[in-house]
């Protein structure tokens, strides 16, 4: 074993296995979230905005999960040092241009004192990323209950809101495309039907 794996091994003593299995599936979920995220980006095409509903709903539930725990206490008073904030810039320009038109939305941030709130998802995307991403360098370097408490408090104060109101957006976008469209091909058949009532002088 090397001198790695024994720091870690000793940073997990007091982690009991429960809480262990808990913070390897919230791991696992930010992963997926992190490396789908960067694929959509990379990728765009006419899918994007779909994939970008799929993804941001199940990272919703991790989140829901950690909201749905005890407070999680970290060990020590500060953070440990995990280094800097990987540079996610790229991928706030990728996602701006790939949601072009609909990158800038609205939303209320808090539905008890209502303001109305103008963002760009791109930023909030890459902001929810970051947010994610601090959690799992923590987790990396078997800090489990600091990854744990950031994750938990950060869904709460910050990145929970940010991707409900994302989802939202995104859903209204899916829905404005699927039914103006059913909507457009119930009017133009009514308007042939019209036209063929004319030719026969119905």
């Amino acid at each position: 074993m090397n001198k790695g794996a024994k720091m870690t091994e000793r940073r997990l003593e007091d982690v009991d296995s429960e809480t262990e299995d808990f913070a390897q599936q919230i791991a696992d979920q930010v992963t997926s979230f992190l490396l789908a995220l960067r694929e959509i980006a990379k990728e765009g095409g006419g899918s994007a905005i779909s994939l970008l509903l799929l993804e941001v709903s199940q990272v919703l539930l991790a989140g829901a999960r950690l909201g749905a725990q005890h407070d999680f206490t970290p060990p020590q008073e500060h953070q440990p040092d995990v280094g800097p904030e990987a540079d996610l810039d790229e991928l706030r320009l990728r996602l701006a241009t790939i949601l072009d038109s609909v990158d800038t939305y609205s939303f209320v941030f808090d539905p008890y004192a209502p303001e109305i709130v103008i963002n760009q998802m791109s930023d909030d995307l890459t902001s929810i990323a970051t947010d994610l991403e601090n959690g799992l360098r923590h987790y990396r370097q078997g800090n489990v209950m600091e990854a744990l408490w950031w994750w938990q408090f950060s869904y709460v104060s910050s990145w929970g809101n940010l991707a409900g109101a994302i989802l939202n957006a995104l859903l209204t976008v899916v829905a404005h495309d699927r039914l103006d469209a059913e909507f457009t091909g119930e009017d133009e058949d009514l308007a042939a039907a019209n036209e063929m009532l004319d030719a026969t002088g119905a």
